[in-house]
């Protein structure tokens, strides 16, 4: 047995202190080489664990340039160590090293090739999680990076958990440049190609980096990805409707496991906006909670970020969202998806509105894909989903003046009862792409019984459409709505679009709570100054 001096013991014991120390100081899990920082006017938050007392000292360099030195200790009730950068103009790259300082001891921390930009976040289900190898002309877009590399994506692990978690337990993909390995890297599995998409759609604009998080899970309901507060404020009670099909739910269930493992970890870092496509699970769970739940979700990832990133992240950040597409139903009469469609907008039929401020909608109804080999529930055309979501971001996020980025809505509508007929004024300029017999429908009502029946259309104006309601006759018009189905048509081929031809209308209805009567020689607004369902519009 070796017997060790006191001078030998001393510098042992320094030495394991020193080692315990190294382990112990770290960045938090999403701070990584390649990573992209959000941008003026707001400050990045750079933050990461420590030894309990000790300094930490974050300098940004370039080159050989400082740029700017924060300090700051490591709290010893969480042990963690937080600094705000100055806001920064968008470019790059930098370094960012952390030092340690404890006594006479230090550690030294760097990532490298660092860009400032913009930062967005895309969460939700399956159709946010496919990847860029499973849409339609994947090779090619697999192909076409070399002029994105200041595009950077990061992939969240898809984990579970029971209670808020501080740190990500699992990364996928850290922060890297975009190849065709990690934007193709299988089916379902790390960087989402919407989010990819309306990234790249965005820096062809911006011309400055973007960075992408996707944190994603196929099969899961919003329940999952809400706070508990969020979930108890919408009353949403905490059992499964056994109802539900094993298909839609094909991941968790419990309420907030995700968003304590997959979103609340990244509430320190500072964001633009978010990006959301999710829904699906909710068509036959919880549907008409969906409609507060959605609105809720928004405001409490709003304020949990705004906090976390100290009021870096702004404190109503723009949310984008897409609308569900369309999917093939053995049972045609199911109106899971059309009400869903409806409630992802808190029942008003378009955003922003005045419960969901600054935020912004991509209308997919019309990109169905009955041969999709990954079901048509989940539809290939990813690009237009994208280009209509950035859309949505320039106008909204960015201000972008006299951009149209959303569909016409109907702001006026009158019956014409002499002639059997019902106008619908819109909002914008149409183009009535096709005409059928199915998409507009009106809900008859007589003897007290009412149905809805198809309203034709008889004649259309740049900003006009006239219904035929012939099929009501004699009886009460209660009620008009428009797309009201789970496939409204057939792809890029629904009824009305803006003149671009680039964006559609949205599904509305439009209830009267008059009782108007198809009287000869009158004509009747029915729906002025009433309480229609699309609300905030004069109709």
């Amino acid at each position: 047995m070796v017997s060790l001096g006191l001078f030998e013991l001393v510098l042992l014991i320094i030495v394991q202190a020193s080692r315990s120390a190294g382990v112990d100081f770290r960045f938090a899990s999403y701070i990584d080489n390649y990573m992209v920082l959000q941008k003026e006017p707001s400050g990045a938050v750079i933050w990461g664990f420590g030894t309990p007392g000790a300094t930490v000292t974050v300098t940004l360099c370039q080159g050989q340039e400082t740029i700017m030195k924060k300090v700051t200790s490591v709290k010893a009730s969480f042990n963690t160590w937080t600094v705000v950068l100055d806001p920064m103009r968008p470019g790059g790259p930098f370094e960012v090293m952390a030092q340690q300082t404890l006594g006479t001891m230090n550690f030294t921390l760097r990532v490298h090739d660092v860009l400032f930009g913009d930062v967005w976040l895309c969460s939700g289900q399956s159709n946010m999680q496919m990847t860029t190898l499973q849409i339609f002309n994947a090779s090619k877009e697999l192909s076409d990076t070399a002029a994105y590399q200041s595009v950077r994506i990061f992939s969240v692990s898809p984990t579970q958990a029971t209670e808020e978690l501080e740190d990500l337990a699992k990364v996928d993909l850290s922060w890297s440049k975009p190849t065709a390995g990690n934007l193709g890297h299988g089916n379902f599995t790390y960087m989402s190609a919407v989010c990819w998409l309306f990234g790249r759609y965005l820096y062809d604009t911006l011309q400055y980096p973007i960075g992408l998080l996707s944190s994603t899970w196929g099969g899961t309901p919003i329940e999952v990805w809400a706070s508990k507060r969020s979930l108890k404020a919408c009353g949403v009670p905490n059992t499964r409707n056994g109802s539900v099909p094993v298909d839609s739910m094909a991941g968790p269930v419990a309420h907030s496991v995700l968003w304590n493992a997959m979103i609340h970890p990244l509430q320190n870092m500072t964001l633009k906006g978010v990006v959301w496509y999710q829904g699906e699970a909710n068509a036959n769970y919880n549907r008409d909670l969906y409609a507060c739940m959605f609105p809720a979700l928004i405001a409490d990832w709003r304020q949990t970020f705004h906090y976390g990133s100290q009021g870096q992240t702004e404190h109503f950040f723009p949310f984008g969202f897409v609308q569900l597409s369309s999917y093939v139903l053995m049972n045609s009469s199911d109106y899971g998806f059309p009400e869903i469609r409806w409630h992802q907008t808190a029942d008003f039929g378009y955003v922003p509105n005045l419960k969901m401020p600054n935020t912004f909608m991509a209308v997919t109804m019309d990109l169905c894909d009955r041969d999709s080999p990954f079901g048509s529930i989940h539809p290939r055309d990813k690009q237009t989903v994208a280009y209509r979501l950035h859309l949505g971001a320039r106008a909204v996020a960015y201000g972008e003046k006299n951009l149209t980025f959303q569909g016409p809505l109907p702001k006026k509508i009158k019956l014409l009862a002499q002639k059997r007929l019902l106008s619908l004024k819109y909002d914008q300029e149409i183009q009535v792409q096709r005409q059928d017999n199915k998409t507009f429908e009106i809900f008859c009502c007589n003897d007290h019984q009412c149905k809805w029946l198809p309203a034709p259309m008889n004649t259309f104006s740049t900003q006009t459409l006239i219904l035929d309601i012939r099929v009501c006759l004699g009886t009460v018009v209660a009620a008009v709505r428009y797309a009201w189905t789970t496939w409204p048509c057939e792809y890029k081929q629904c009824s009305v679009y803006h003149p671009s031809s680039i964006l559609p209308a949205p599904p509305f209805i439009a209830v009267t709570h008059q009782v108007p009567r198809l009287r000869a020689g009158v004509s009747e607004d029915i729906w002025s100054n009433t309480s229609s369902l699309i609300q905030g519009r004069v109709l």
